[in-house]
């Protein structure tokens, strides 16, 4: 049975192989057929691309992408939502400790994510927000897309349940919400979710247009 089972997984390998083989030579095959103008129009596209690339990113860089800020008011909220189409926004309190454990987390994702905007506020400066958007534990990160609340993050229920959590997770449960170019497996956590005793919330992606939120202390604290 065994032997059986190396000769299939044998074939397999083979077919595989070739199969990638048979790719590169067709894509060799293709760049030998090109002439001199066929390769110029290629490098020129190509030329286009990363030109279009690097204006875009200095478009995101004066709208404030690329590090984690904190604004000071409801009023700065609005202008800078409006300025971009993917912002993550972190509504902390200075005493609560789980908020400077994503302050960490944030900062790191900020200078990746160059295509989304990461601020903070600060929930006793924004009562207005804060009643609006229904948050009743902190911290809460506000995704928004095109100015519209897509989703929330609240707590750490998310992301493990505990304060240990890799910035992986974090990471990939904003790409759940569409809110920053993820290149993993959105249909499973990093593998540090697998640990023993540690659990963590499967995500649907979903657009959630305002909800409230059960608050585990009379604080908001979480």
């Amino acid at each position: 049975m065994a032997s059986q089972s190396m000769d299939i997984l044998a074939k397999v390998l083979e077919q595989s192989a070739k199969l990638v083989e048979e790719k590169v030579d067709a894509q060799l095959s293709k760049l030998n057929e090109m002439d001199e103008d066929d390769l110029e129009r290629l490098k020129e596209k190509r030329l286009d691309a990363l030109k279009k690339a690097q204006k875009q990113k200095q478009e995101w860089l004066s709208q404030g992408h690329g590090e984690y800020r904190e604004i000071s008011s409801e009023k700065d909220f609005f202008g800078e939502v409006k300025d971009s189409k993917n912002v993550v926004v972190h509504f902390y309190r200075s005493s609560t400790f789980r908020c400077k454990i994503l302050d960490k987390h944030l900062a790191i994702l900020a200078k990746k994510h160059i295509e989304t905007k990461f601020i903070k506020l600060n929930v006793d400066k924004a009562p207005f927000l804060t009643e609006r958007l229904r948050i009743k534990i902190i911290p809460t990160l506000v995704l928004l897309l095109d100015g519209k609340t897509k989703d929330y993050v609240v707590g750490f229920s998310d992301l493990g349940n505990t304060d240990e959590f890799p910035t992986e997770m974090l990471e990939w449960r904003l790409g759940c919400a569409d809110v920053i170019n993820y290149s993993g497996n959105l249909m499973e956590p990093p593998t540090m979710a697998s640990r023993s005793g540690t659990k963590f919330t499967k995500v649907e992606k979903k657009t959630i247009r305002g909800r409230a939120h059960d608050s585990d202390s009379d604080s908001g604290d979480d």
